[in-house]
């Protein structure tokens, strides 16, 4: 059957890349990233154009709508927050200018705060450098004023590079946790030529809500408050660095400070792009790729000075876009030659959090017991060398064998791995069960950057992976036999087994669900063999404490993770449907 509907697909030369066929990808790639497309940030008009772009592709192919009675599959997403109401800042009788001597950050939570003040140096519990700014002074109740980055100490102590301690959002649940009422960062000391600037509202990653009231102020307005308590910031920054001890204290009685934050989530609908390509049977193998990307770079550019510029994301991901629409092209005249359907899928909310791709599987738009693999293009425009890399090629039965077939001829050297949770939308797959692949050419230099430009794509290197790709599909679309889902157990990336400053801390073994949680961390999926499994814990558990600490989200499992040790036994409470159910969970040593 392979071999005759190999021949059918080299008659109607989709085999391999025809000539035209790598300006006809290139051109793609252009249009979606034309200055038009804004970056493809989500919530933009931007991104609606792109949606527009790929639903007419698949209609001038005359593809199937497979989306919500359309082409469209609609979903909500957050896209970021906005000042709105009072926001104002009073120390002692003066009241501060918004934007122009303080400003919030958006992940503050909403309300209101007053009372005295607290120095907490770099605002960080760090034992594993044997460091507390909150050691020995009053704060719960209190405002607490941190210094941004971190001591000196931690590098000569021989850690390499700064630490999450830095991190404002560890400072943020750090202050939390101890009992603060909010939280004022202040730069402190400069760099040469530095200025002491704010940190404009939106650019600084985070949850929705920290659970705690944060802004930032400028040195000089701090100046003032320590000036009650004859200090200066220079003058207590100056005692931590040179000591390599915490010097925290409280400032004058009669201080106190007066904060009001007002936050607004904001949201928008975006769109999942949907195509069929009916088959013989009901069957379908679906062949994706998201193509969203970071607009103007507000959200997770890699290039801070050049956050407002375009981000037009030719590699990630108009490459695999382009590459699905290619693919497409090549596959629409097998209208009815498949024994599988094809569900050709182009996300949105990918960089949000595989948002796209779990809207889908959370209310697929074609029965989800029906599709028996997914094949993910995220990246694949940057081969050098003929290097490539396809993940998951142990989630389902014969793969290794499709794989070795369809890459014979291709001038491609091939790594693998057999696990499919890496961060793009095939995963949202593997934890529902459904065997899935993911094709990618490597991370580089212009990730997540303005000049992820459209020159630097390789077009013959995303053909010669598309040939790959195609031969992988139309297998997997022919054979009689479906693939069957394996879990894979597979290394962890390593990590320091007392935690703390570097990496993700011990092994837990939980896979996040990046949706919306009111509050908590939803697991999408549990691996097979973790702590986590051995402890109970399953798919869909939403975890609200770990410890002695309460999880409102993503950030605080990570923080608290990284905190605790190899061999620690945490007990651990989840939300379990209407149930609340606890359990002990040995951390393990990644390996």
């Amino acid at each position: 059957m392979w071999l005759a509907l190999l021949a059918v697909a080299v008659s109607l030369n989709l085999a391999g890349a025809a000539a035209g066929d790598g300006q006809r990808y290139l051109d793609d790639v252009k249009a979606l990233t034309a200055p038009a497309m804004e970056g493809r940030g989500n919530g933009t008009r931007g991104l609606e154009r792109a949606a527009h772009l790929i639903e007419q592709r698949f209609k001038d192919l005359g593809l199937d709508p497979a989306g919500t009675n359309s082409y469209f599959q609609p979903f909500s997403v957050v896209t970021g927050a906005r000042l709105k109401g009072k926001n104002l800042l009073q120390a002692g009788g003066d009241s501060l200018k918004l934007e122009q001597d303080f400003v919030p950050f958006s992940f503050s939570g909403s309300g209101a705060a007053a009372g005295p003040v607290v120095f907490a140096g770099y605002g960080i519990t760090a034992p594993e450098f044997g460091y507390d700014d909150y050691e020995g002074v009053p704060v719960k109740g209190r405002i607490v004023l941190v210094l941004r980055n971190e001591p000196p100490a931690f590098q000569a102590k021989g850690h390499q590079g700064v630490t999450q301690h830095s991190q404002l959002i560890s400072k943020a649940i750090n202050a939390r946790n101890h009992g603060a009422s909010a939280l004022v960062l202040v730069n402190g000391k400069l760099g040469d030529g530095e200025e002491d600037l704010l940190t404009r509202f939106g650019t600084v990653s985070g949850p929705l809500d920290s659970g705690i009231l944060l802004l930032q102020v400028k040195n000089s307005e701090a100046e003032k408050w320590l000036a009650g308590s004859g200090r200066t910031i220079a003058k207590a920054q100056g005692a931590i660095d040179e000591a390599g001890k915490p010097a925290s204290f409280a400032l004058a009685d009669d201080f106190r400070l007066r904060l009001s934050i007002a936050i607004e989530t904001t949201y928008a609908t975006v769109n999942n792009v949907l195509a069929w390509l009916p088959g013989q049977t009901d069957e379908y193998v679906i062949v994706g790729a998201h193509y969203d990307h970071l607009g103007r770079g507000n959200f997770d550019s890699l290039a801070p000075s050049q956050i407002g510029q375009i981000h037009p994301g030719a590699d990630d991901n108009a490459s695999g876009t382009a590459g699905l629409l290619e693919l497409a092209r090549r596959m629409a005249p097998m209208r009815g030659r498949l024994r599988r359907s094809i569900l050709f899928a182009s996300f949105a909310g990918e960089e949000l959090g595989l948002l796209g791709s779990a809207a889908w599987v959370n209310k697929p738009t074609r029965p989800l017991e029906k599709a028996v693999a997914m094949l993910n293009m995220d990246m694949i425009g940057r081969i050098q060398e003929g290097k490539v890399f396809i993940g998951g090629t142990g989630t389902g039965s014969g793969f290794a064998n499709v794989l070795e077939r369809a890459q014979v001829g291709k001038g491609l050297k091939i790594e693998s791995s057999p696990g499919g949770y890496s961060s793009s939308d095939h995963m949202s797959f593997v934890t529902a069960r459904i065997p899935a692949l993911f094709f990618f050419s490597g991370l580089h230099s212009d990730y997540h950057k303005p000049s992820d430009t459209w020159e630097k794509i390789n077009a013959d290197g995303a053909l010669r992976l598309l040939d790959v790709v195609q031969d992988t599909a139309l297998q997997i679309a022919s054979n009689p036999e479906r693939p069957a889902f394996i879990a894979v157990m597979e290394d962890r990336p390593g990590a320091s087994s007392t935690g703390g400053g570097g990496g993700y801390g011990p092994y837990f073994g939980s896979i996040p669900d990046f949706g919306q949680v009111e509050n908590g961390v939803r697991f999408s999926d549990v691996r097979p063999g973790s702590p986590a499994a051995k402890a109970g814990l399953k798919p869909g558990d939403v975890l609200v404490r770990f410890g002695d600490k309460p999880i409102r989200n993503l950030y605080d499992f990570t923080d608290a993770l990284r905190r605790s040790k190899v061999g620690d036994v945490v007990e651990v409470k989840v939300l379990r449907g209407s149930e609340t159910i606890t359990v002990s969970v040995k951390l393990e040593q990644r390996r």
